[in-house]
This record gives structure tokens, C-alpha cells and sequence, in this order.
């Protein structure tokens, strides 16, 4: 069975193009979405995608109205082809199902892994640049040194709580504990330990 699937960015937008280019590739049922590509919620693609059984083939008008990127793509193609679902795109002239189709798509697997490799190299290589400056990399704490030392003299006061603490700098009772620790303060500071940790 040939299955299509259509999807428009928006709501404004005509699918009529794509849906009469589908239905003269001879699909006998067509998905139509309204939904931008870049998200990760394609309810309509889903349902899509559950509808195919073994031999059936899925059609697209272009490429970019299937996968949010090059590896979004591969990754659904490469599961349709684990189902033995066949793939045609009709303005790439794209056929899976021929020898030249599987090609593209090998190609395609191995550009998306090449650049897979490369944002991780970049990623290694800018972690590695900040580490030789003195930086450290990943995500920003939420508690400066200031804060941490201000933080643990509020917790000097008997009656201020933890809780409390964590709510005036707007962080969680884990990030406060966190932050005591690695500014090296106790976790239950006394006044004679603030004094020692300060020195």
C-alpha cells in the first residue's frame, strides 16, 4: 500500500500542492499535518508511521517534510527499512526500494554520523580551551561564592531553616546543600565552623 504524508508549516498555509503530487504518485492514503518541522510533536506523523505495515511504502513530496534535521531523517528512514517499509521522495527522486535509493541513504546515514563527530570534536576541543584558561565548562551555578557565604550565615540564625534559605535565593533545599559543599561550608554551619571555613 502507498501511504502519504503531507505537512505544512502552519496553519496558513496550502498542503494542496504536495497532497495532489502524492495522490498522482498513486497513494491510497494520505497524513496531512499542520505542524512546524521543528518540533518534536508530530502527533499526525506518529499516527502515521504506526499505520505502516511490512511492503507498504511511505511518500513524501521533499525530504524536509519528513525529518526535523538530517539525522532526524536517517533515523526514521532507517526504522521504516527495519519494518521492510519502502520510502520515495518525489522531488529528490528518492526510491529506497532501488539499489540507487539505498545508496542515498547510506550516504546520507554516514554524513549524518560525520556530523555527529564533528559537534562532539568542537564540543572537546572548547571544554578543553576554557579548562587551559582557568575555566571550567558545563552549566553555571546557580549560587555564587557571595551567595553561598551569605547563605550560611543566614543559617547561623536558630530559627531560620533550610528551607527558608533555599527559598530566598530562589534555589531548592539540593542545590543550597550542594552549594554549602562545594564552597566547602557544613551543611550545618555553626559559628565557629564559618569562622574556619573563612580563613
Amino acid at each position: 500500500m502507498l501511504i502519504g504524508y503531507a505537512r505544512v508549516s502552519t496553519h496558513e498555509q496550502n498542503p494542496d500542492m504536495q497532497i495532489d503530487a502524492l495522490q498522482k504518485a498513486g497513494c491510497e492514503q494520505i497524513f496531512e499535518e499542520r505542524q512546524s518541522g521543528k518540533s518534536k510533536d508530530r502527533p499526525i506523523l506518529d499516527q502515521c508511521l504506526r499505520t505502516l505495515r511490512k511492503g507498504d511504502v511511505l511518500i513524501v513530496w521533499r525530504l524536509d517534510r519528513l525529518g526535523r534535521s538530517l539525522k532526524d531523517l536517517v533515523e526514521i528512514i532507517t526504522d521504516l527499512e527495519s519494518q521492510n517499509v519502502g520510502f520515495q521522495s518525489i522531488v529528490e527522486s528518492i526510491d529506497t526500494n532501488s539499489a540507487g535509493g539505498k545508496l542515498i541513504f547510506h550516504i546520507f546515514g554516514a554524513l549524518a554520523e560525520f556530523e555527529h563527530t564533528l559537534i562532539r570534536d568542537r564540543t572537546m576541543a572548547g571544554l578543553a580551551a576554557a579548562r587551559a584558561r582557568g575555566r571550567k565548562g558545563g552549566r553555571k551555578v546557580k549560587m555564587n561564592t557571595a551567595s553561598v557565604k551569605k547563605a550560611a550565615a543566614m543559617l547561623l540564625d536558630p530559627n531560620m531553616t533550610k528551607t527558608e534559605v533555599a527559598e530566598h535565593f530562589d534555589v531548592s533545599r539540593v542545590t543550597l546543600n550542594e552549594s554549602l559543599k562545594r564552597e566547602g561550608f557544613p551543611l550545618n554551619p555553626s559559628l565557629k565552623s564559618i569562622e574556619d571555613t573563612s580563613k
